[in-house]
């Protein structure tokens, strides 16, 4: 059965680089999955984005739809997406049958500064904290709109303490115990 991870936490948490991190071993364990970021869907799906209460409900439906047909069709995802409201990653803990949440803690003032990079390298929007502190923006999720930490996820990373690939082994080892079981309960 195929599995979805959704990796959540503020924008400049880390989640990114936790998920190349991530990829990284699953690749290295031969596992098979896709990675779907929400900074490259949302390019599709709103290319010219208002950060709107409505057009977050519509993309995070078409991120949870795809990591969905994605399942369907046996091929795993780990999900890289803020995903700032619970419901949304709610809606993906009720409609995939094989999920785990993971949130990225991280102090926001950590995030603020490392927003400077992920623009190149991950293709987020740019200056979104400086926007935000200056008012120029009010859908910053952690400013102008929450992030609502999650209540139960099955694992917590802290970014601040953290390598990221110590946060990825300690992902991973929750993936074999919670999702890689087979018939028999056993794992890989």
């Amino acid at each position: 059965m195929a599995w979805t991870v959704w990796i959540t936490g503020l924008p400049g948490s880390g989640k990114s680089t936790i998920t190349e991190a991530l990829s990284e071993i699953l690749r290295r364990e031969g596992v098979k999955f896709d990675v779907l970021r929400m900074d490259e869907l949302r390019r599709i799906v709103t290319p010219n984005p208002t950060y709107s209460e409505e057009e977050r409900e519509i993309v995070y439906a078409a991120l949870v739809y795809t990591a969905l047909a994605l399942n369907r069709n046996g091929v795993n995802v780990v999900i890289d997406a803020t995903g700032n409201r619970r419901r949304y990653r709610e809606k993906a803990r009720i409609l995939l049958s094989a999920f785990m949440e993971v949130y990225v803690k991280c102090p926001i003032e950590l995030c603020v500064e490392r927003e400077e990079g992920r623009r190149e390298r991950w293709g987020a929007p740019e200056a979104i904290y400086d926007k935000g502190f200056k008012g120029v923006s009010g859908t910053v999720p952690g400013l102008g709109v929450p992030y609502e930490e999650p209540l139960n996820p099955e694992v917590t990373v802290d970014s601040s303490r953290l390598k990221p690939s110590e946060s990825a082994q300690i992902i991973y080892r929750a993936m074999k115990e919670k999702l890689y079981r087979d018939e028999d309960g056993d794992s890989p």
